[in-house]
């Protein structure tokens, strides 16, 4: 932090020019000003000495005016002749931008103010700036500064931002590729929760690489313990799911409409049929409100029983095919595990939310695991309740949803991205201030981002960009910013920034600090990783189930099927072994049976699979196939005593299993 009582003793400037002493001749002298540049004429080389390197571009100067001096931002350096020549003395303009001027103010003390009330006359001297000057102009007087590096021109010189204003009125961190973002991203965070105990972060994470930057204050969430029930998603978030990243089918979202309310209202055991408790209970498809995807495939069954024309079945038919698609992908298992049946909100909310989060309140949510058509349906979920919990908590928690390469969710071109993303993020953006959610942007390419999102963020730290249109989009998001200041920012070396905003009382070029080696990214982790690996070690059947997502629970349809299979021939097996006589019923397939196959429960996931299966209903085509396997079976002589009847049970099991299922039906 600034020594405030050396910044605030009135004779501090007069300490420092005395300590200087020789040090403090001019550099060079004013010969032309207008109302916000001004050029010095400089000599260098010769008995003048090096004074070139003294004025080089984006350092700042103070020239003496009266009883002030004048804040002076360096833009650029030319010489007089073209010419130049070594060893001798060299005339040379410096093109200067005035930035502000300080000046005694009335209770004695020296403070500097971004307005200029005298400006530099001819022939005014111009000086290398005090490093009390230096403290003075990035000193905003407030006490709640926090310390994230080192100004660039006195390293000397702490670089501090205040905390409160960056997060309430959110913060954007635009840089090129290798630049040092994320890096960035970590240090301001550690400096939030530390200056907000009540603050709780939800990171969205699209490439797993900050769960290694803060290993002792995050959790992180993967598709491996997640459990973001179906039922949190509003209908254009379910639909997104359904229609996999393409536009619904209008007959089949309206469907979705008016049956979603009935399912929720059957698992919360109200009346299907009453209109008057609909209304009473106001639920509706976007009601946070738990509902079993077997309620609402039933009812899309009685729908289809109930119409009379077939032209209106094929939609409701398409309907319940994507349905069994979605709960059947082993890729959206954490939409649809076992755990989604019951009302977890509650457990949702303090998991994904750190709520209370103990000394953990940071979360990571890791995005790479989910499939690419559904991360703008789970981002919109997530964005949409954190302003939600923001709102109702009344104060009690401060959130702060930070977007990670946020030009994929909030796009420049309105006609890509996900709409309802789109308005989550921009409502937080607009509202989020006045309840406690804050927001924090990141990306690499800020023209291909939607500018008002931009706009809303107060603070913004931008690294090194190459691109002159996002150079421009910077420039425009950020009017009353020095244009001189960004006219190097393409050569800013790495984990070097310019910030612009509220936190900050004027344009400061910073060098953040350096994050130990085990608080970096995952990025750098995974480098490592991979470099202990190579293609003659490495598990290819470990990568391919990666690929095709089926570690852990499958519920995939295949998968129940043959387990199905498998255990049918085991109870033959055993019925067999055991010499008691069994009645199989003989089957066969109807040859004018209709391609699309009966509900089985079989397809829904945990609880409610087994709960269906309680049910009585007709036989499947499953079922008529385990009947054939053990009428199969049943035609083979019964196993003797012998000792290897075991062994000759397991043959025969085998041999069945190796069948084809379309030889053991008689047509």
């Amino acid at each position: 932090m600034y020594s405030r009582e050396l910044q605030s003793a009135p004779q501090a400037g007069l300490q420092e020019r005395r300590a200087h002493g020789a040090t403090s001749r001019a550099l060079g002298h004013v010969v032309a000003c207008s109302g916000s540049t001004a050029t010095l004429l400089a000599v260098t080389g010769g008995e003048a000495g090096d004074i070139a390197s003294q004025l080089t571009v984006g350092k700042l100067l103070s020239i003496v005016v009266e009883e002030r001096r004048v804040v002076a931002l360096t833009r650029a350096a030319r010489a007089t002749q073209d010419h130049w020549r070594g060893g001798e003395a060299n005339e040379f303009l410096v093109d200067l931008e005035l930035v502000g001027e300080v000046r005694m103010g009335d209770d004695g003390v020296e403070r500097f103010s971004s307005g200029i009330s005298a400006y530099p006359y001819l022939g005014a001297p111009a000086h290398q700036i005090r490093s009390m000057d230096l403290m003075r102009i990035y000193d905003n007087g407030k006490r709640e500064n926090c310390v994230v590096g080192k100004l660039s021109q006195d390293e000397t010189i702490e670089a501090s931002i205040h905390m409160p204003s960056m997060l309430s009125r959110h913060f954007a961190i635009v840089g090129s590729t290798g630049s040092g973002k994320s890096t960035a991203v970590a240090l301001l965070l550690r400096e939030a929760i530390a200056s907000d105990p009540k603050l709780r972060v939800l990171i969205l994470d699209p490439h797993n690489e900050f769960a290694a930057a803060f290993p002792d204050k995050s959790v992180v969430i993967e598709t491996g313990n997640l459990d973001l029930p179906f039922w949190l998603f509003r209908l254009e978030e379910f639909a997104e799911v359904l229609f996999r990243g393409r536009a619904a089918v209008p007959d089949e979202l309206d469907a979705l409409r008016d049956l979603i309310p009935e399912a929720k209202r059957g698992f919360r055991g109200a009346e299907a049929g009453s209109r008057r408790l609909s209304e009473k209970n106001g639920i509706t498809a976007d009601t946070p409100v738990p509902y079993r995807i077997a309620d609402l495939m039933a009812l899309i069954d009685e729908r289809i029983g109930k119409l009379d024309g077939r032209n209106e079945k094929p939609y409701l038919r398409a309907l319940k095919l994507r349905l069994a698609a979605a709960i059947n992908d082993p890729r959206y298992r954490f939409m649809f595990s076992s755990n989604t049946i019951s009302d977890t909100i509650n457990e949702t909310i303090a998991t994904i939310f750190r709520i209370p989060g103990g000394d953990r309140p940071i979360s990571t949510f890791q995005l790479a695991g989910i499939p690419s058509e559904v991360v703008n349906s789970v981002a919109s979920v997530l964005c949409r309740m954190a302003f939600e919990i923001a709102l109702w908590s009344k104060g009690a928690v401060r959130l702060l949803v930070v977007c990670e390469e946020a030009h994929r969710y909030v796009p420049a071109d309105a006609n890509l991205g996900f709409v309802p993303t789109r308005q989550a993020i921009a409502r937080i953006a607009k509202e989020g201030r006045k309840y406690g959610c804050s927001l924090g942007i990141i990306t690499q390419r800020p023209g291909e981002l939607d500018q008002t999102i931009l706009s809303q963020c107060s603070t913004v730290f931008a690294l090194r960009l190459s691109n002159e249109r996002d150079q421009e989009i910077i420039r425009k998001a950020l009017p009353n910013s020095s244009g001189s200041a960004l006219s190097f920012i393409s050569s800013l070396a790495n984990g070097e920034a310019i910030a612009f905003g509220e936190a900050v009382p004027v344009p400061m070029r910073l060098k953040f600090n350096r994050v130990p080696e085990n608080r970096l990214p995952s990025a750098h982790g995974v480098e490592v990783e991979e470099a202990e690996l190579d293609p003659s070690s490495i598990n290819l059947g470990m990568v391919v189930d990666r690929m095709r997502s089926t570690g852990g629970p499958d519920i995939s349809d295949f998968q129940s099927r043959i387990s199905a299979v498998e255990a049918s021939i085991f109870d033959a097996v055993v019925t067999a072994s055991s010499g008691d006589d069994i009645d199989l019923p003989s089957l066969r397939l109807e040859p004018d049976a209709s391609p699309l196959e009966p509900y089985n429960p079989g397809m829904l996931p945990g609880q409610a699979r087994l709960e269906a299966s309680d049910a009585p209903r007709a036989d499947s085509r499953l079922d008529r196939y385990s009947s054939l396997l053990k009428s199969e079976f049943r035609r083979e002589d019964p196993p003797s005593a012998a000792p290897n009847a075991r062994e000759e049970l397991s043959a025969r099991r085998q041999s069945i299993l190796r069948k084809p299922l379309d030889s053991l039906i008689k047509r």
